[in-house]
């Protein structure tokens, strides 16, 4: 019954903004570490950004600065805003829910930065 559903991906122009929505349903949410990770073409899967079950964001060296992770425990949801987007940024984002050794995903977005 828990499902991670995406949403928010599309094509932009570099240099502009994004902001993808990750809603959960099926679990307790506040128990979980959030986070993004994304996949680009021929490449392994790649942590984006983390968000504690307080709060607490950490980032990728490649998006920090550009990027905010955020949460409403409310509401269910984690939230991703991106941007100076950059054509490197292209790939499927995927969200992620921690609880120890329990991982839940959920099905990607595809986020394509191109002119």
């Amino acid at each position: 019954q828990v499902q991670l559903v995406e949403s928010g991906g599309g094509l932009v122009q570099p240099g502009g903004s994004l902001r993808l929505s990750c809603a959960a349903s099926g679990m307790t949410f506040s128990l979980y570490v959030m986070g993004w990770y994304r996949q680009a073409p021929g490449k392994q899967r790649e942590l984006v950004a983390s968000i504690s079950r307080g709060g607490s964001p950490n980032y990728a060296d490649s998006v920090k600065g550009r990027f905010t992770i955020s949460r409403d425990n409310a509401k269910n949801t984690v939230d991703l805003q991106m941007n100076s987007l950059k054509p490197e940024d292209t790939a499927v984002y995927y969200c992620k829910a921690n609880w120890n050794a329990i991982n839940y995903w959920g099905k990607g977005t595809l986020v394509t930065v191109s002119s």
